[in-house]
């Protein structure tokens, strides 16, 4: 028998269709009261009107708004057991060619951000003893890729971020995980290829993982998680 979700409200930054969308409807199909936060809030909508969420407008990169993002939470929700950062950036192009600033922006927001975010959290966290961080890390924090110089600086980043906070964390109460999503994610823009069926990773199969990973009993706790498709090479 799986264990209860030990969890009643969820802030998700970095919201949007795939991944958070997925988790959006596992939680609140258990029961969780989210949170959905993102630079353009408009395209929240549907996923609000589906899964009751609320939602909040931050620039994730922005300590000010990152702290007021927190304490409108706290008062329109609670303050969050559970907090997942899911936003990142990324800008592509050979690294003698790459705009300084479009690469500062990117890193900020997949590293920076992050920490932001992991800060508020714990200081919520920490008085209670209880919670959980969950990052949305991938394969550039592995191994970077050509052309992908910022997007994998920034993902090296957060899993260093995660490794930090679980070892600080996890002692006081706190669970953190990281996921490395090392493989395409499926979408109506991005579907299977016909000839390599599951070839691509299912959100709704990734968001099971994330909500098996907030299962675990704290004696044996994950601090990170690799999920690819059967096909991926390693």
């Amino acid at each position: 028998m799986s264990q209860p979700l030990p969890y009643r409200t969820a802030l998700i930054v970095g919201a949007g269709s795939g991944i958070s969308a997925s988790v959006a409807r596992a939680l609140s199909g258990l029961g969780v009261r989210v949170g959905l936060a993102a630079r353009n809030i408009d395209k929240l909508a549907p996923l609000a009107s589906e899964t009751g969420a609320e939602c909040f407008a931050v620039d994730a990169a922005d300590p000010d708004a990152v702290a007021r993002l927190f304490t409108d939470f706290d008062r329109r929700i609670g303050e969050p057991d559970l907090v997942i950062y899911n936003a990142s950036g990324r800008t592509r192009g050979p690294i003698a060619e790459l705009d300084p600033d479009a690469v500062r922006r990117a890193i900020e927001v997949s590293a920076f951000g992050a920490f932001l975010v992991v800060q508020q959290a714990a200081r919520r966290m920490l008085p209670l003893g209880h919670g959980a961080i969950l990052l949305t890390g991938a394969t550039a924090g592995i191994k970077g890729f050509a052309l992908s110089a910022s997007f994998a600086m920034g993902k090296f980043a957060l899993r260093g971020l995660a490794q930090s906070a679980a070892r600080e964390l996890a002692p006081k109460g706190i669970h953190v995980a990281h996921f490395v999503i090392d493989g395409g994610v499926r979408s109506e823009a991005y579907p299977d290829p016909v000839a390599r069926p599951d070839s691509t990773l299912d959100p709704d199969a990734i968001a099971q993982s994330y909500i098996d990973i907030l299962r675990q009993p704290r004696s044996a706790w994950s601090w990170e998680l690799e999920l690819r498709p059967w096909t991926e090479t390693f």
